[in-house]
């Protein structure tokens, strides 16, 4: 459903979050308007919690076929992806999409018991511990002190608010938008609220194809910062490794250095 204005709630938003403890933006004056940031694997580990629940995973189905065959792990790839369109992204619609693999691969042989230990692997990748990346916090907080800044985070909503209390960052977020996909409309939607052109957006994340490309894609800014591991269907994207409207960044600590990179090029400095 294509987004019509106002602050309806289109199928691909989720919820967006005003921090109460934080009422007030700093007004932009140069170039860059608006800095958003990325939550899964950009500002918390995330990733190295669902490669285990995969390995897991597969421990369990080698009981019944050989899980060292690449068509193996594509397959639950294939299953996951066919089903982003109704189980969203997250641990949910991970557990659900491994049971749905795992009977289809086993030919509906694999036992009860089995099936529990998958179900088990969901509710523990749901428990995991949130770890801040190093330097996100100083980062974000000397960020914020100069550009407005949004939290725009995509997955399961209720996984998501709990990810970001035990991460106790929205005492730096003055507003918080947790969304079921991150494309161009979605963030034309996030613009458009903010009464903001696209091209003085950046968007801070590890993922190309949901952080940088629909960004640049729209006229705005990216900071790339890859994480040591990435889901293979994040690793589908269109980014050149020149984009001229992309600056890398190895690590947190490197993201004010990178945001005046970019506000010197968008300045035509």
């Amino acid at each position: 459903m294509a987004w019509k204005g106002g602050l309806g709630r289109p199928s691909f938003f989720s919820a967006w979050y005003p921090c109460p403890m934080m009422t007030s933006m700093p007004a932009p004056t140069g170039a860059i308007g608006l800095v958003g940031f990325d939550g899964d694997d950009t500002l918390w580990k995330s990733e190295d919690y669902y490669r285990k629940a995969e390995q897991d995973y597969l421990d369990i189905l080698s009981r019944y076929i050989d899980v060292h065959d690449t068509a193996t792990a594509r397959h639950l790839l294939e299953v996951q992806q066919r089903n982003l369109g109704v189980f969203g992204y997250g641990v949910k619609g991970m557990t659900l999409s491994m049971l749905e693999a795992a009977i289809e691969i086993t030919e509906k042989t694999i036992a009860a018991r089995d099936l529990q230990l998958i179900l088990d692997i969901g509710h523990d990748t749901l428990r995991h511990p949130v770890e801040l990346i190093d330097g996100v916090r100083e980062s974000v907080a000397e960020i914020a002190r100069e550009y407005p800044v949004v939290l725009i985070t995509k997955g399961d909503l209720f996984h998501q608010e709990a990810k970001i209390k035990v991460a106790n960052l929205r005492d730096l977020f003055p507003r918080i938008e947790i969304v079921s996909e991150k494309d161009p409309e979605t963030y034309a939607r996030v613009l458009e609220e903010f009464d903001l052109p696209m091209e003085r957006f950046v968007m801070v994340g590890n993922s190309l194809r949901s952080d940088i490309e629909p960004v640049v894609t729209l006229g705005g800014w990216g900071i790339h910062t890859p994480y040591a591991v990435t889901w293979a269907h994040e690793t589908q994207h269109g980014v050149a490794a020149d984009e001229p409207r992309m600056v890398e960044a190895a690590t947190a600590f490197d993201w004010p250095q990178a945001l005046r990179a970019i506000e010197a090029k968008a300045a035509g400095g």
